[in-house]
């Protein structure tokens, strides 16, 4: 006769499925918090507002080490310090170690504070494959009051691009006139490869008639336009989650898998940068990330 006690079969399996998603998510959860894809405090507000989540079952010691600087060592110092047990799940701190731990993290890494939009001039960077193409193009169909400006570039057109709608197709030595004669706001090399920068008469023509500009560039055209224009509003797009972002550079399949390596390292430099930004806006859907970032424009 078979014991009561024991779990019929079917149900074992199926709670050793589930274990092995809770596992799958909380991982993809630590990766998203070590590539700066969502910052620490953005997973303790997951799992304090959800406390059945995979964030909330994660221990303060995977919460810790998934942080970028914080060893196992510098951990269990945070720890004692914090008179938090290692034992403890994020979901299950008391108010004052939640009150402790958030108190630690705004001091060691304040998270980034939106200004008030200053300038017509709105800038969107963000890491490789984020889509800011994507939503740049939204824009530009969906809020004609927005001049979304042509970058020129010395890399190849990839099918589809039409010269003058998606870029300025140049070769080096033109390149170097424009730069040479200051014809460019901003220019940059991306990815150890190709050249691009944003030609400067079509947006002082544009802002001198009162229209917003949006310039979709890469992190280094950002700095340099925040250097020339200290007014410009900057935004950072947020890929929803890593490993989304991996999918992503890996689905448009226009990349080998060398470059695709070279890329994804460059994209965890970046994410590092986006605390330098006004603004960050997750694409976690393209309609919606272009409305909040149209929204930004006086």
């Amino acid at each position: 006769m078979p014991d009561s006690r024991t779990p019929p079969e079917v149900d074992r399996a199926a709670a050793s499925r589930r274990a092995v998603a809770a596992r799958r998510e909380r991982a993809a959860l630590k990766r998203d918090v070590s590539t700066r894809v969502i910052s620490p405090q953005d997973l303790l507000r997951r799992a304090w507002a959800e406390p059945q989540s995979a964030a909330a079952a994660m221990r303060v010691t995977e919460f810790l080490t998934a942080i970028p600087a914080i060893g196992e060592g510098k951990r269990d110092r945070i720890l004692a310090d914090l008179q938090i047990a290692p034992v403890k799940k994020i979901g299950g701190l008391g108010i004052r170690q939640r009150t402790v731990l958030q108190d630690y993290l705004d001091r060691r890494l304040p998270e980034p504070r939106a200004r008030e939009a200053r300038s017509r001039l709105i800038v969107l960077a963000g890491p490789t494959a984020v889509g800011k193409g994507t939503v740049a193009a939204h824009i530009k169909d969906h809020h004609p009051e927005i001049l979304l400006s042509v970058s020129a570039t010395t890399r190849p057109p990839r099918p589809g691009e039409v010269e003058g709608e998606h870029y300025f197709f140049v070769d080096d030595a033109e390149f170097d006139r424009l730069v040479a004669d200051g014809e460019l706001l901003e220019y940059a090399t991306v990815h150890n490869a190709f050249r691009y920068g944003t030609p400067r008469r079509p947006i002082d023509a544009a802002l001198a008639e009162g229209r917003t500009v949006l310039l979709e560039i890469d992190l280094q055209g950002a700095r340099q336009v925040r250097a020339a224009a200290p007014d410009a509003t900057l935004v950072f797009l947020l890929p929803p989650t890593w490993d989304e972002l991996v999918n992503r550079l890996i689905g448009r399949g226009t990349e080998g898998e060398e470059e695709r390596a070279r890329r994804l390292k460059t994209a965890r430099v970046e994410l590092a940068s986006q605390g330098e930004f006004d603004y960050r806006v997750v694409n976690d859907d393209v309609a919606r990330a272009a409305s909040e970032i149209a929204r930004l424009a006086r």
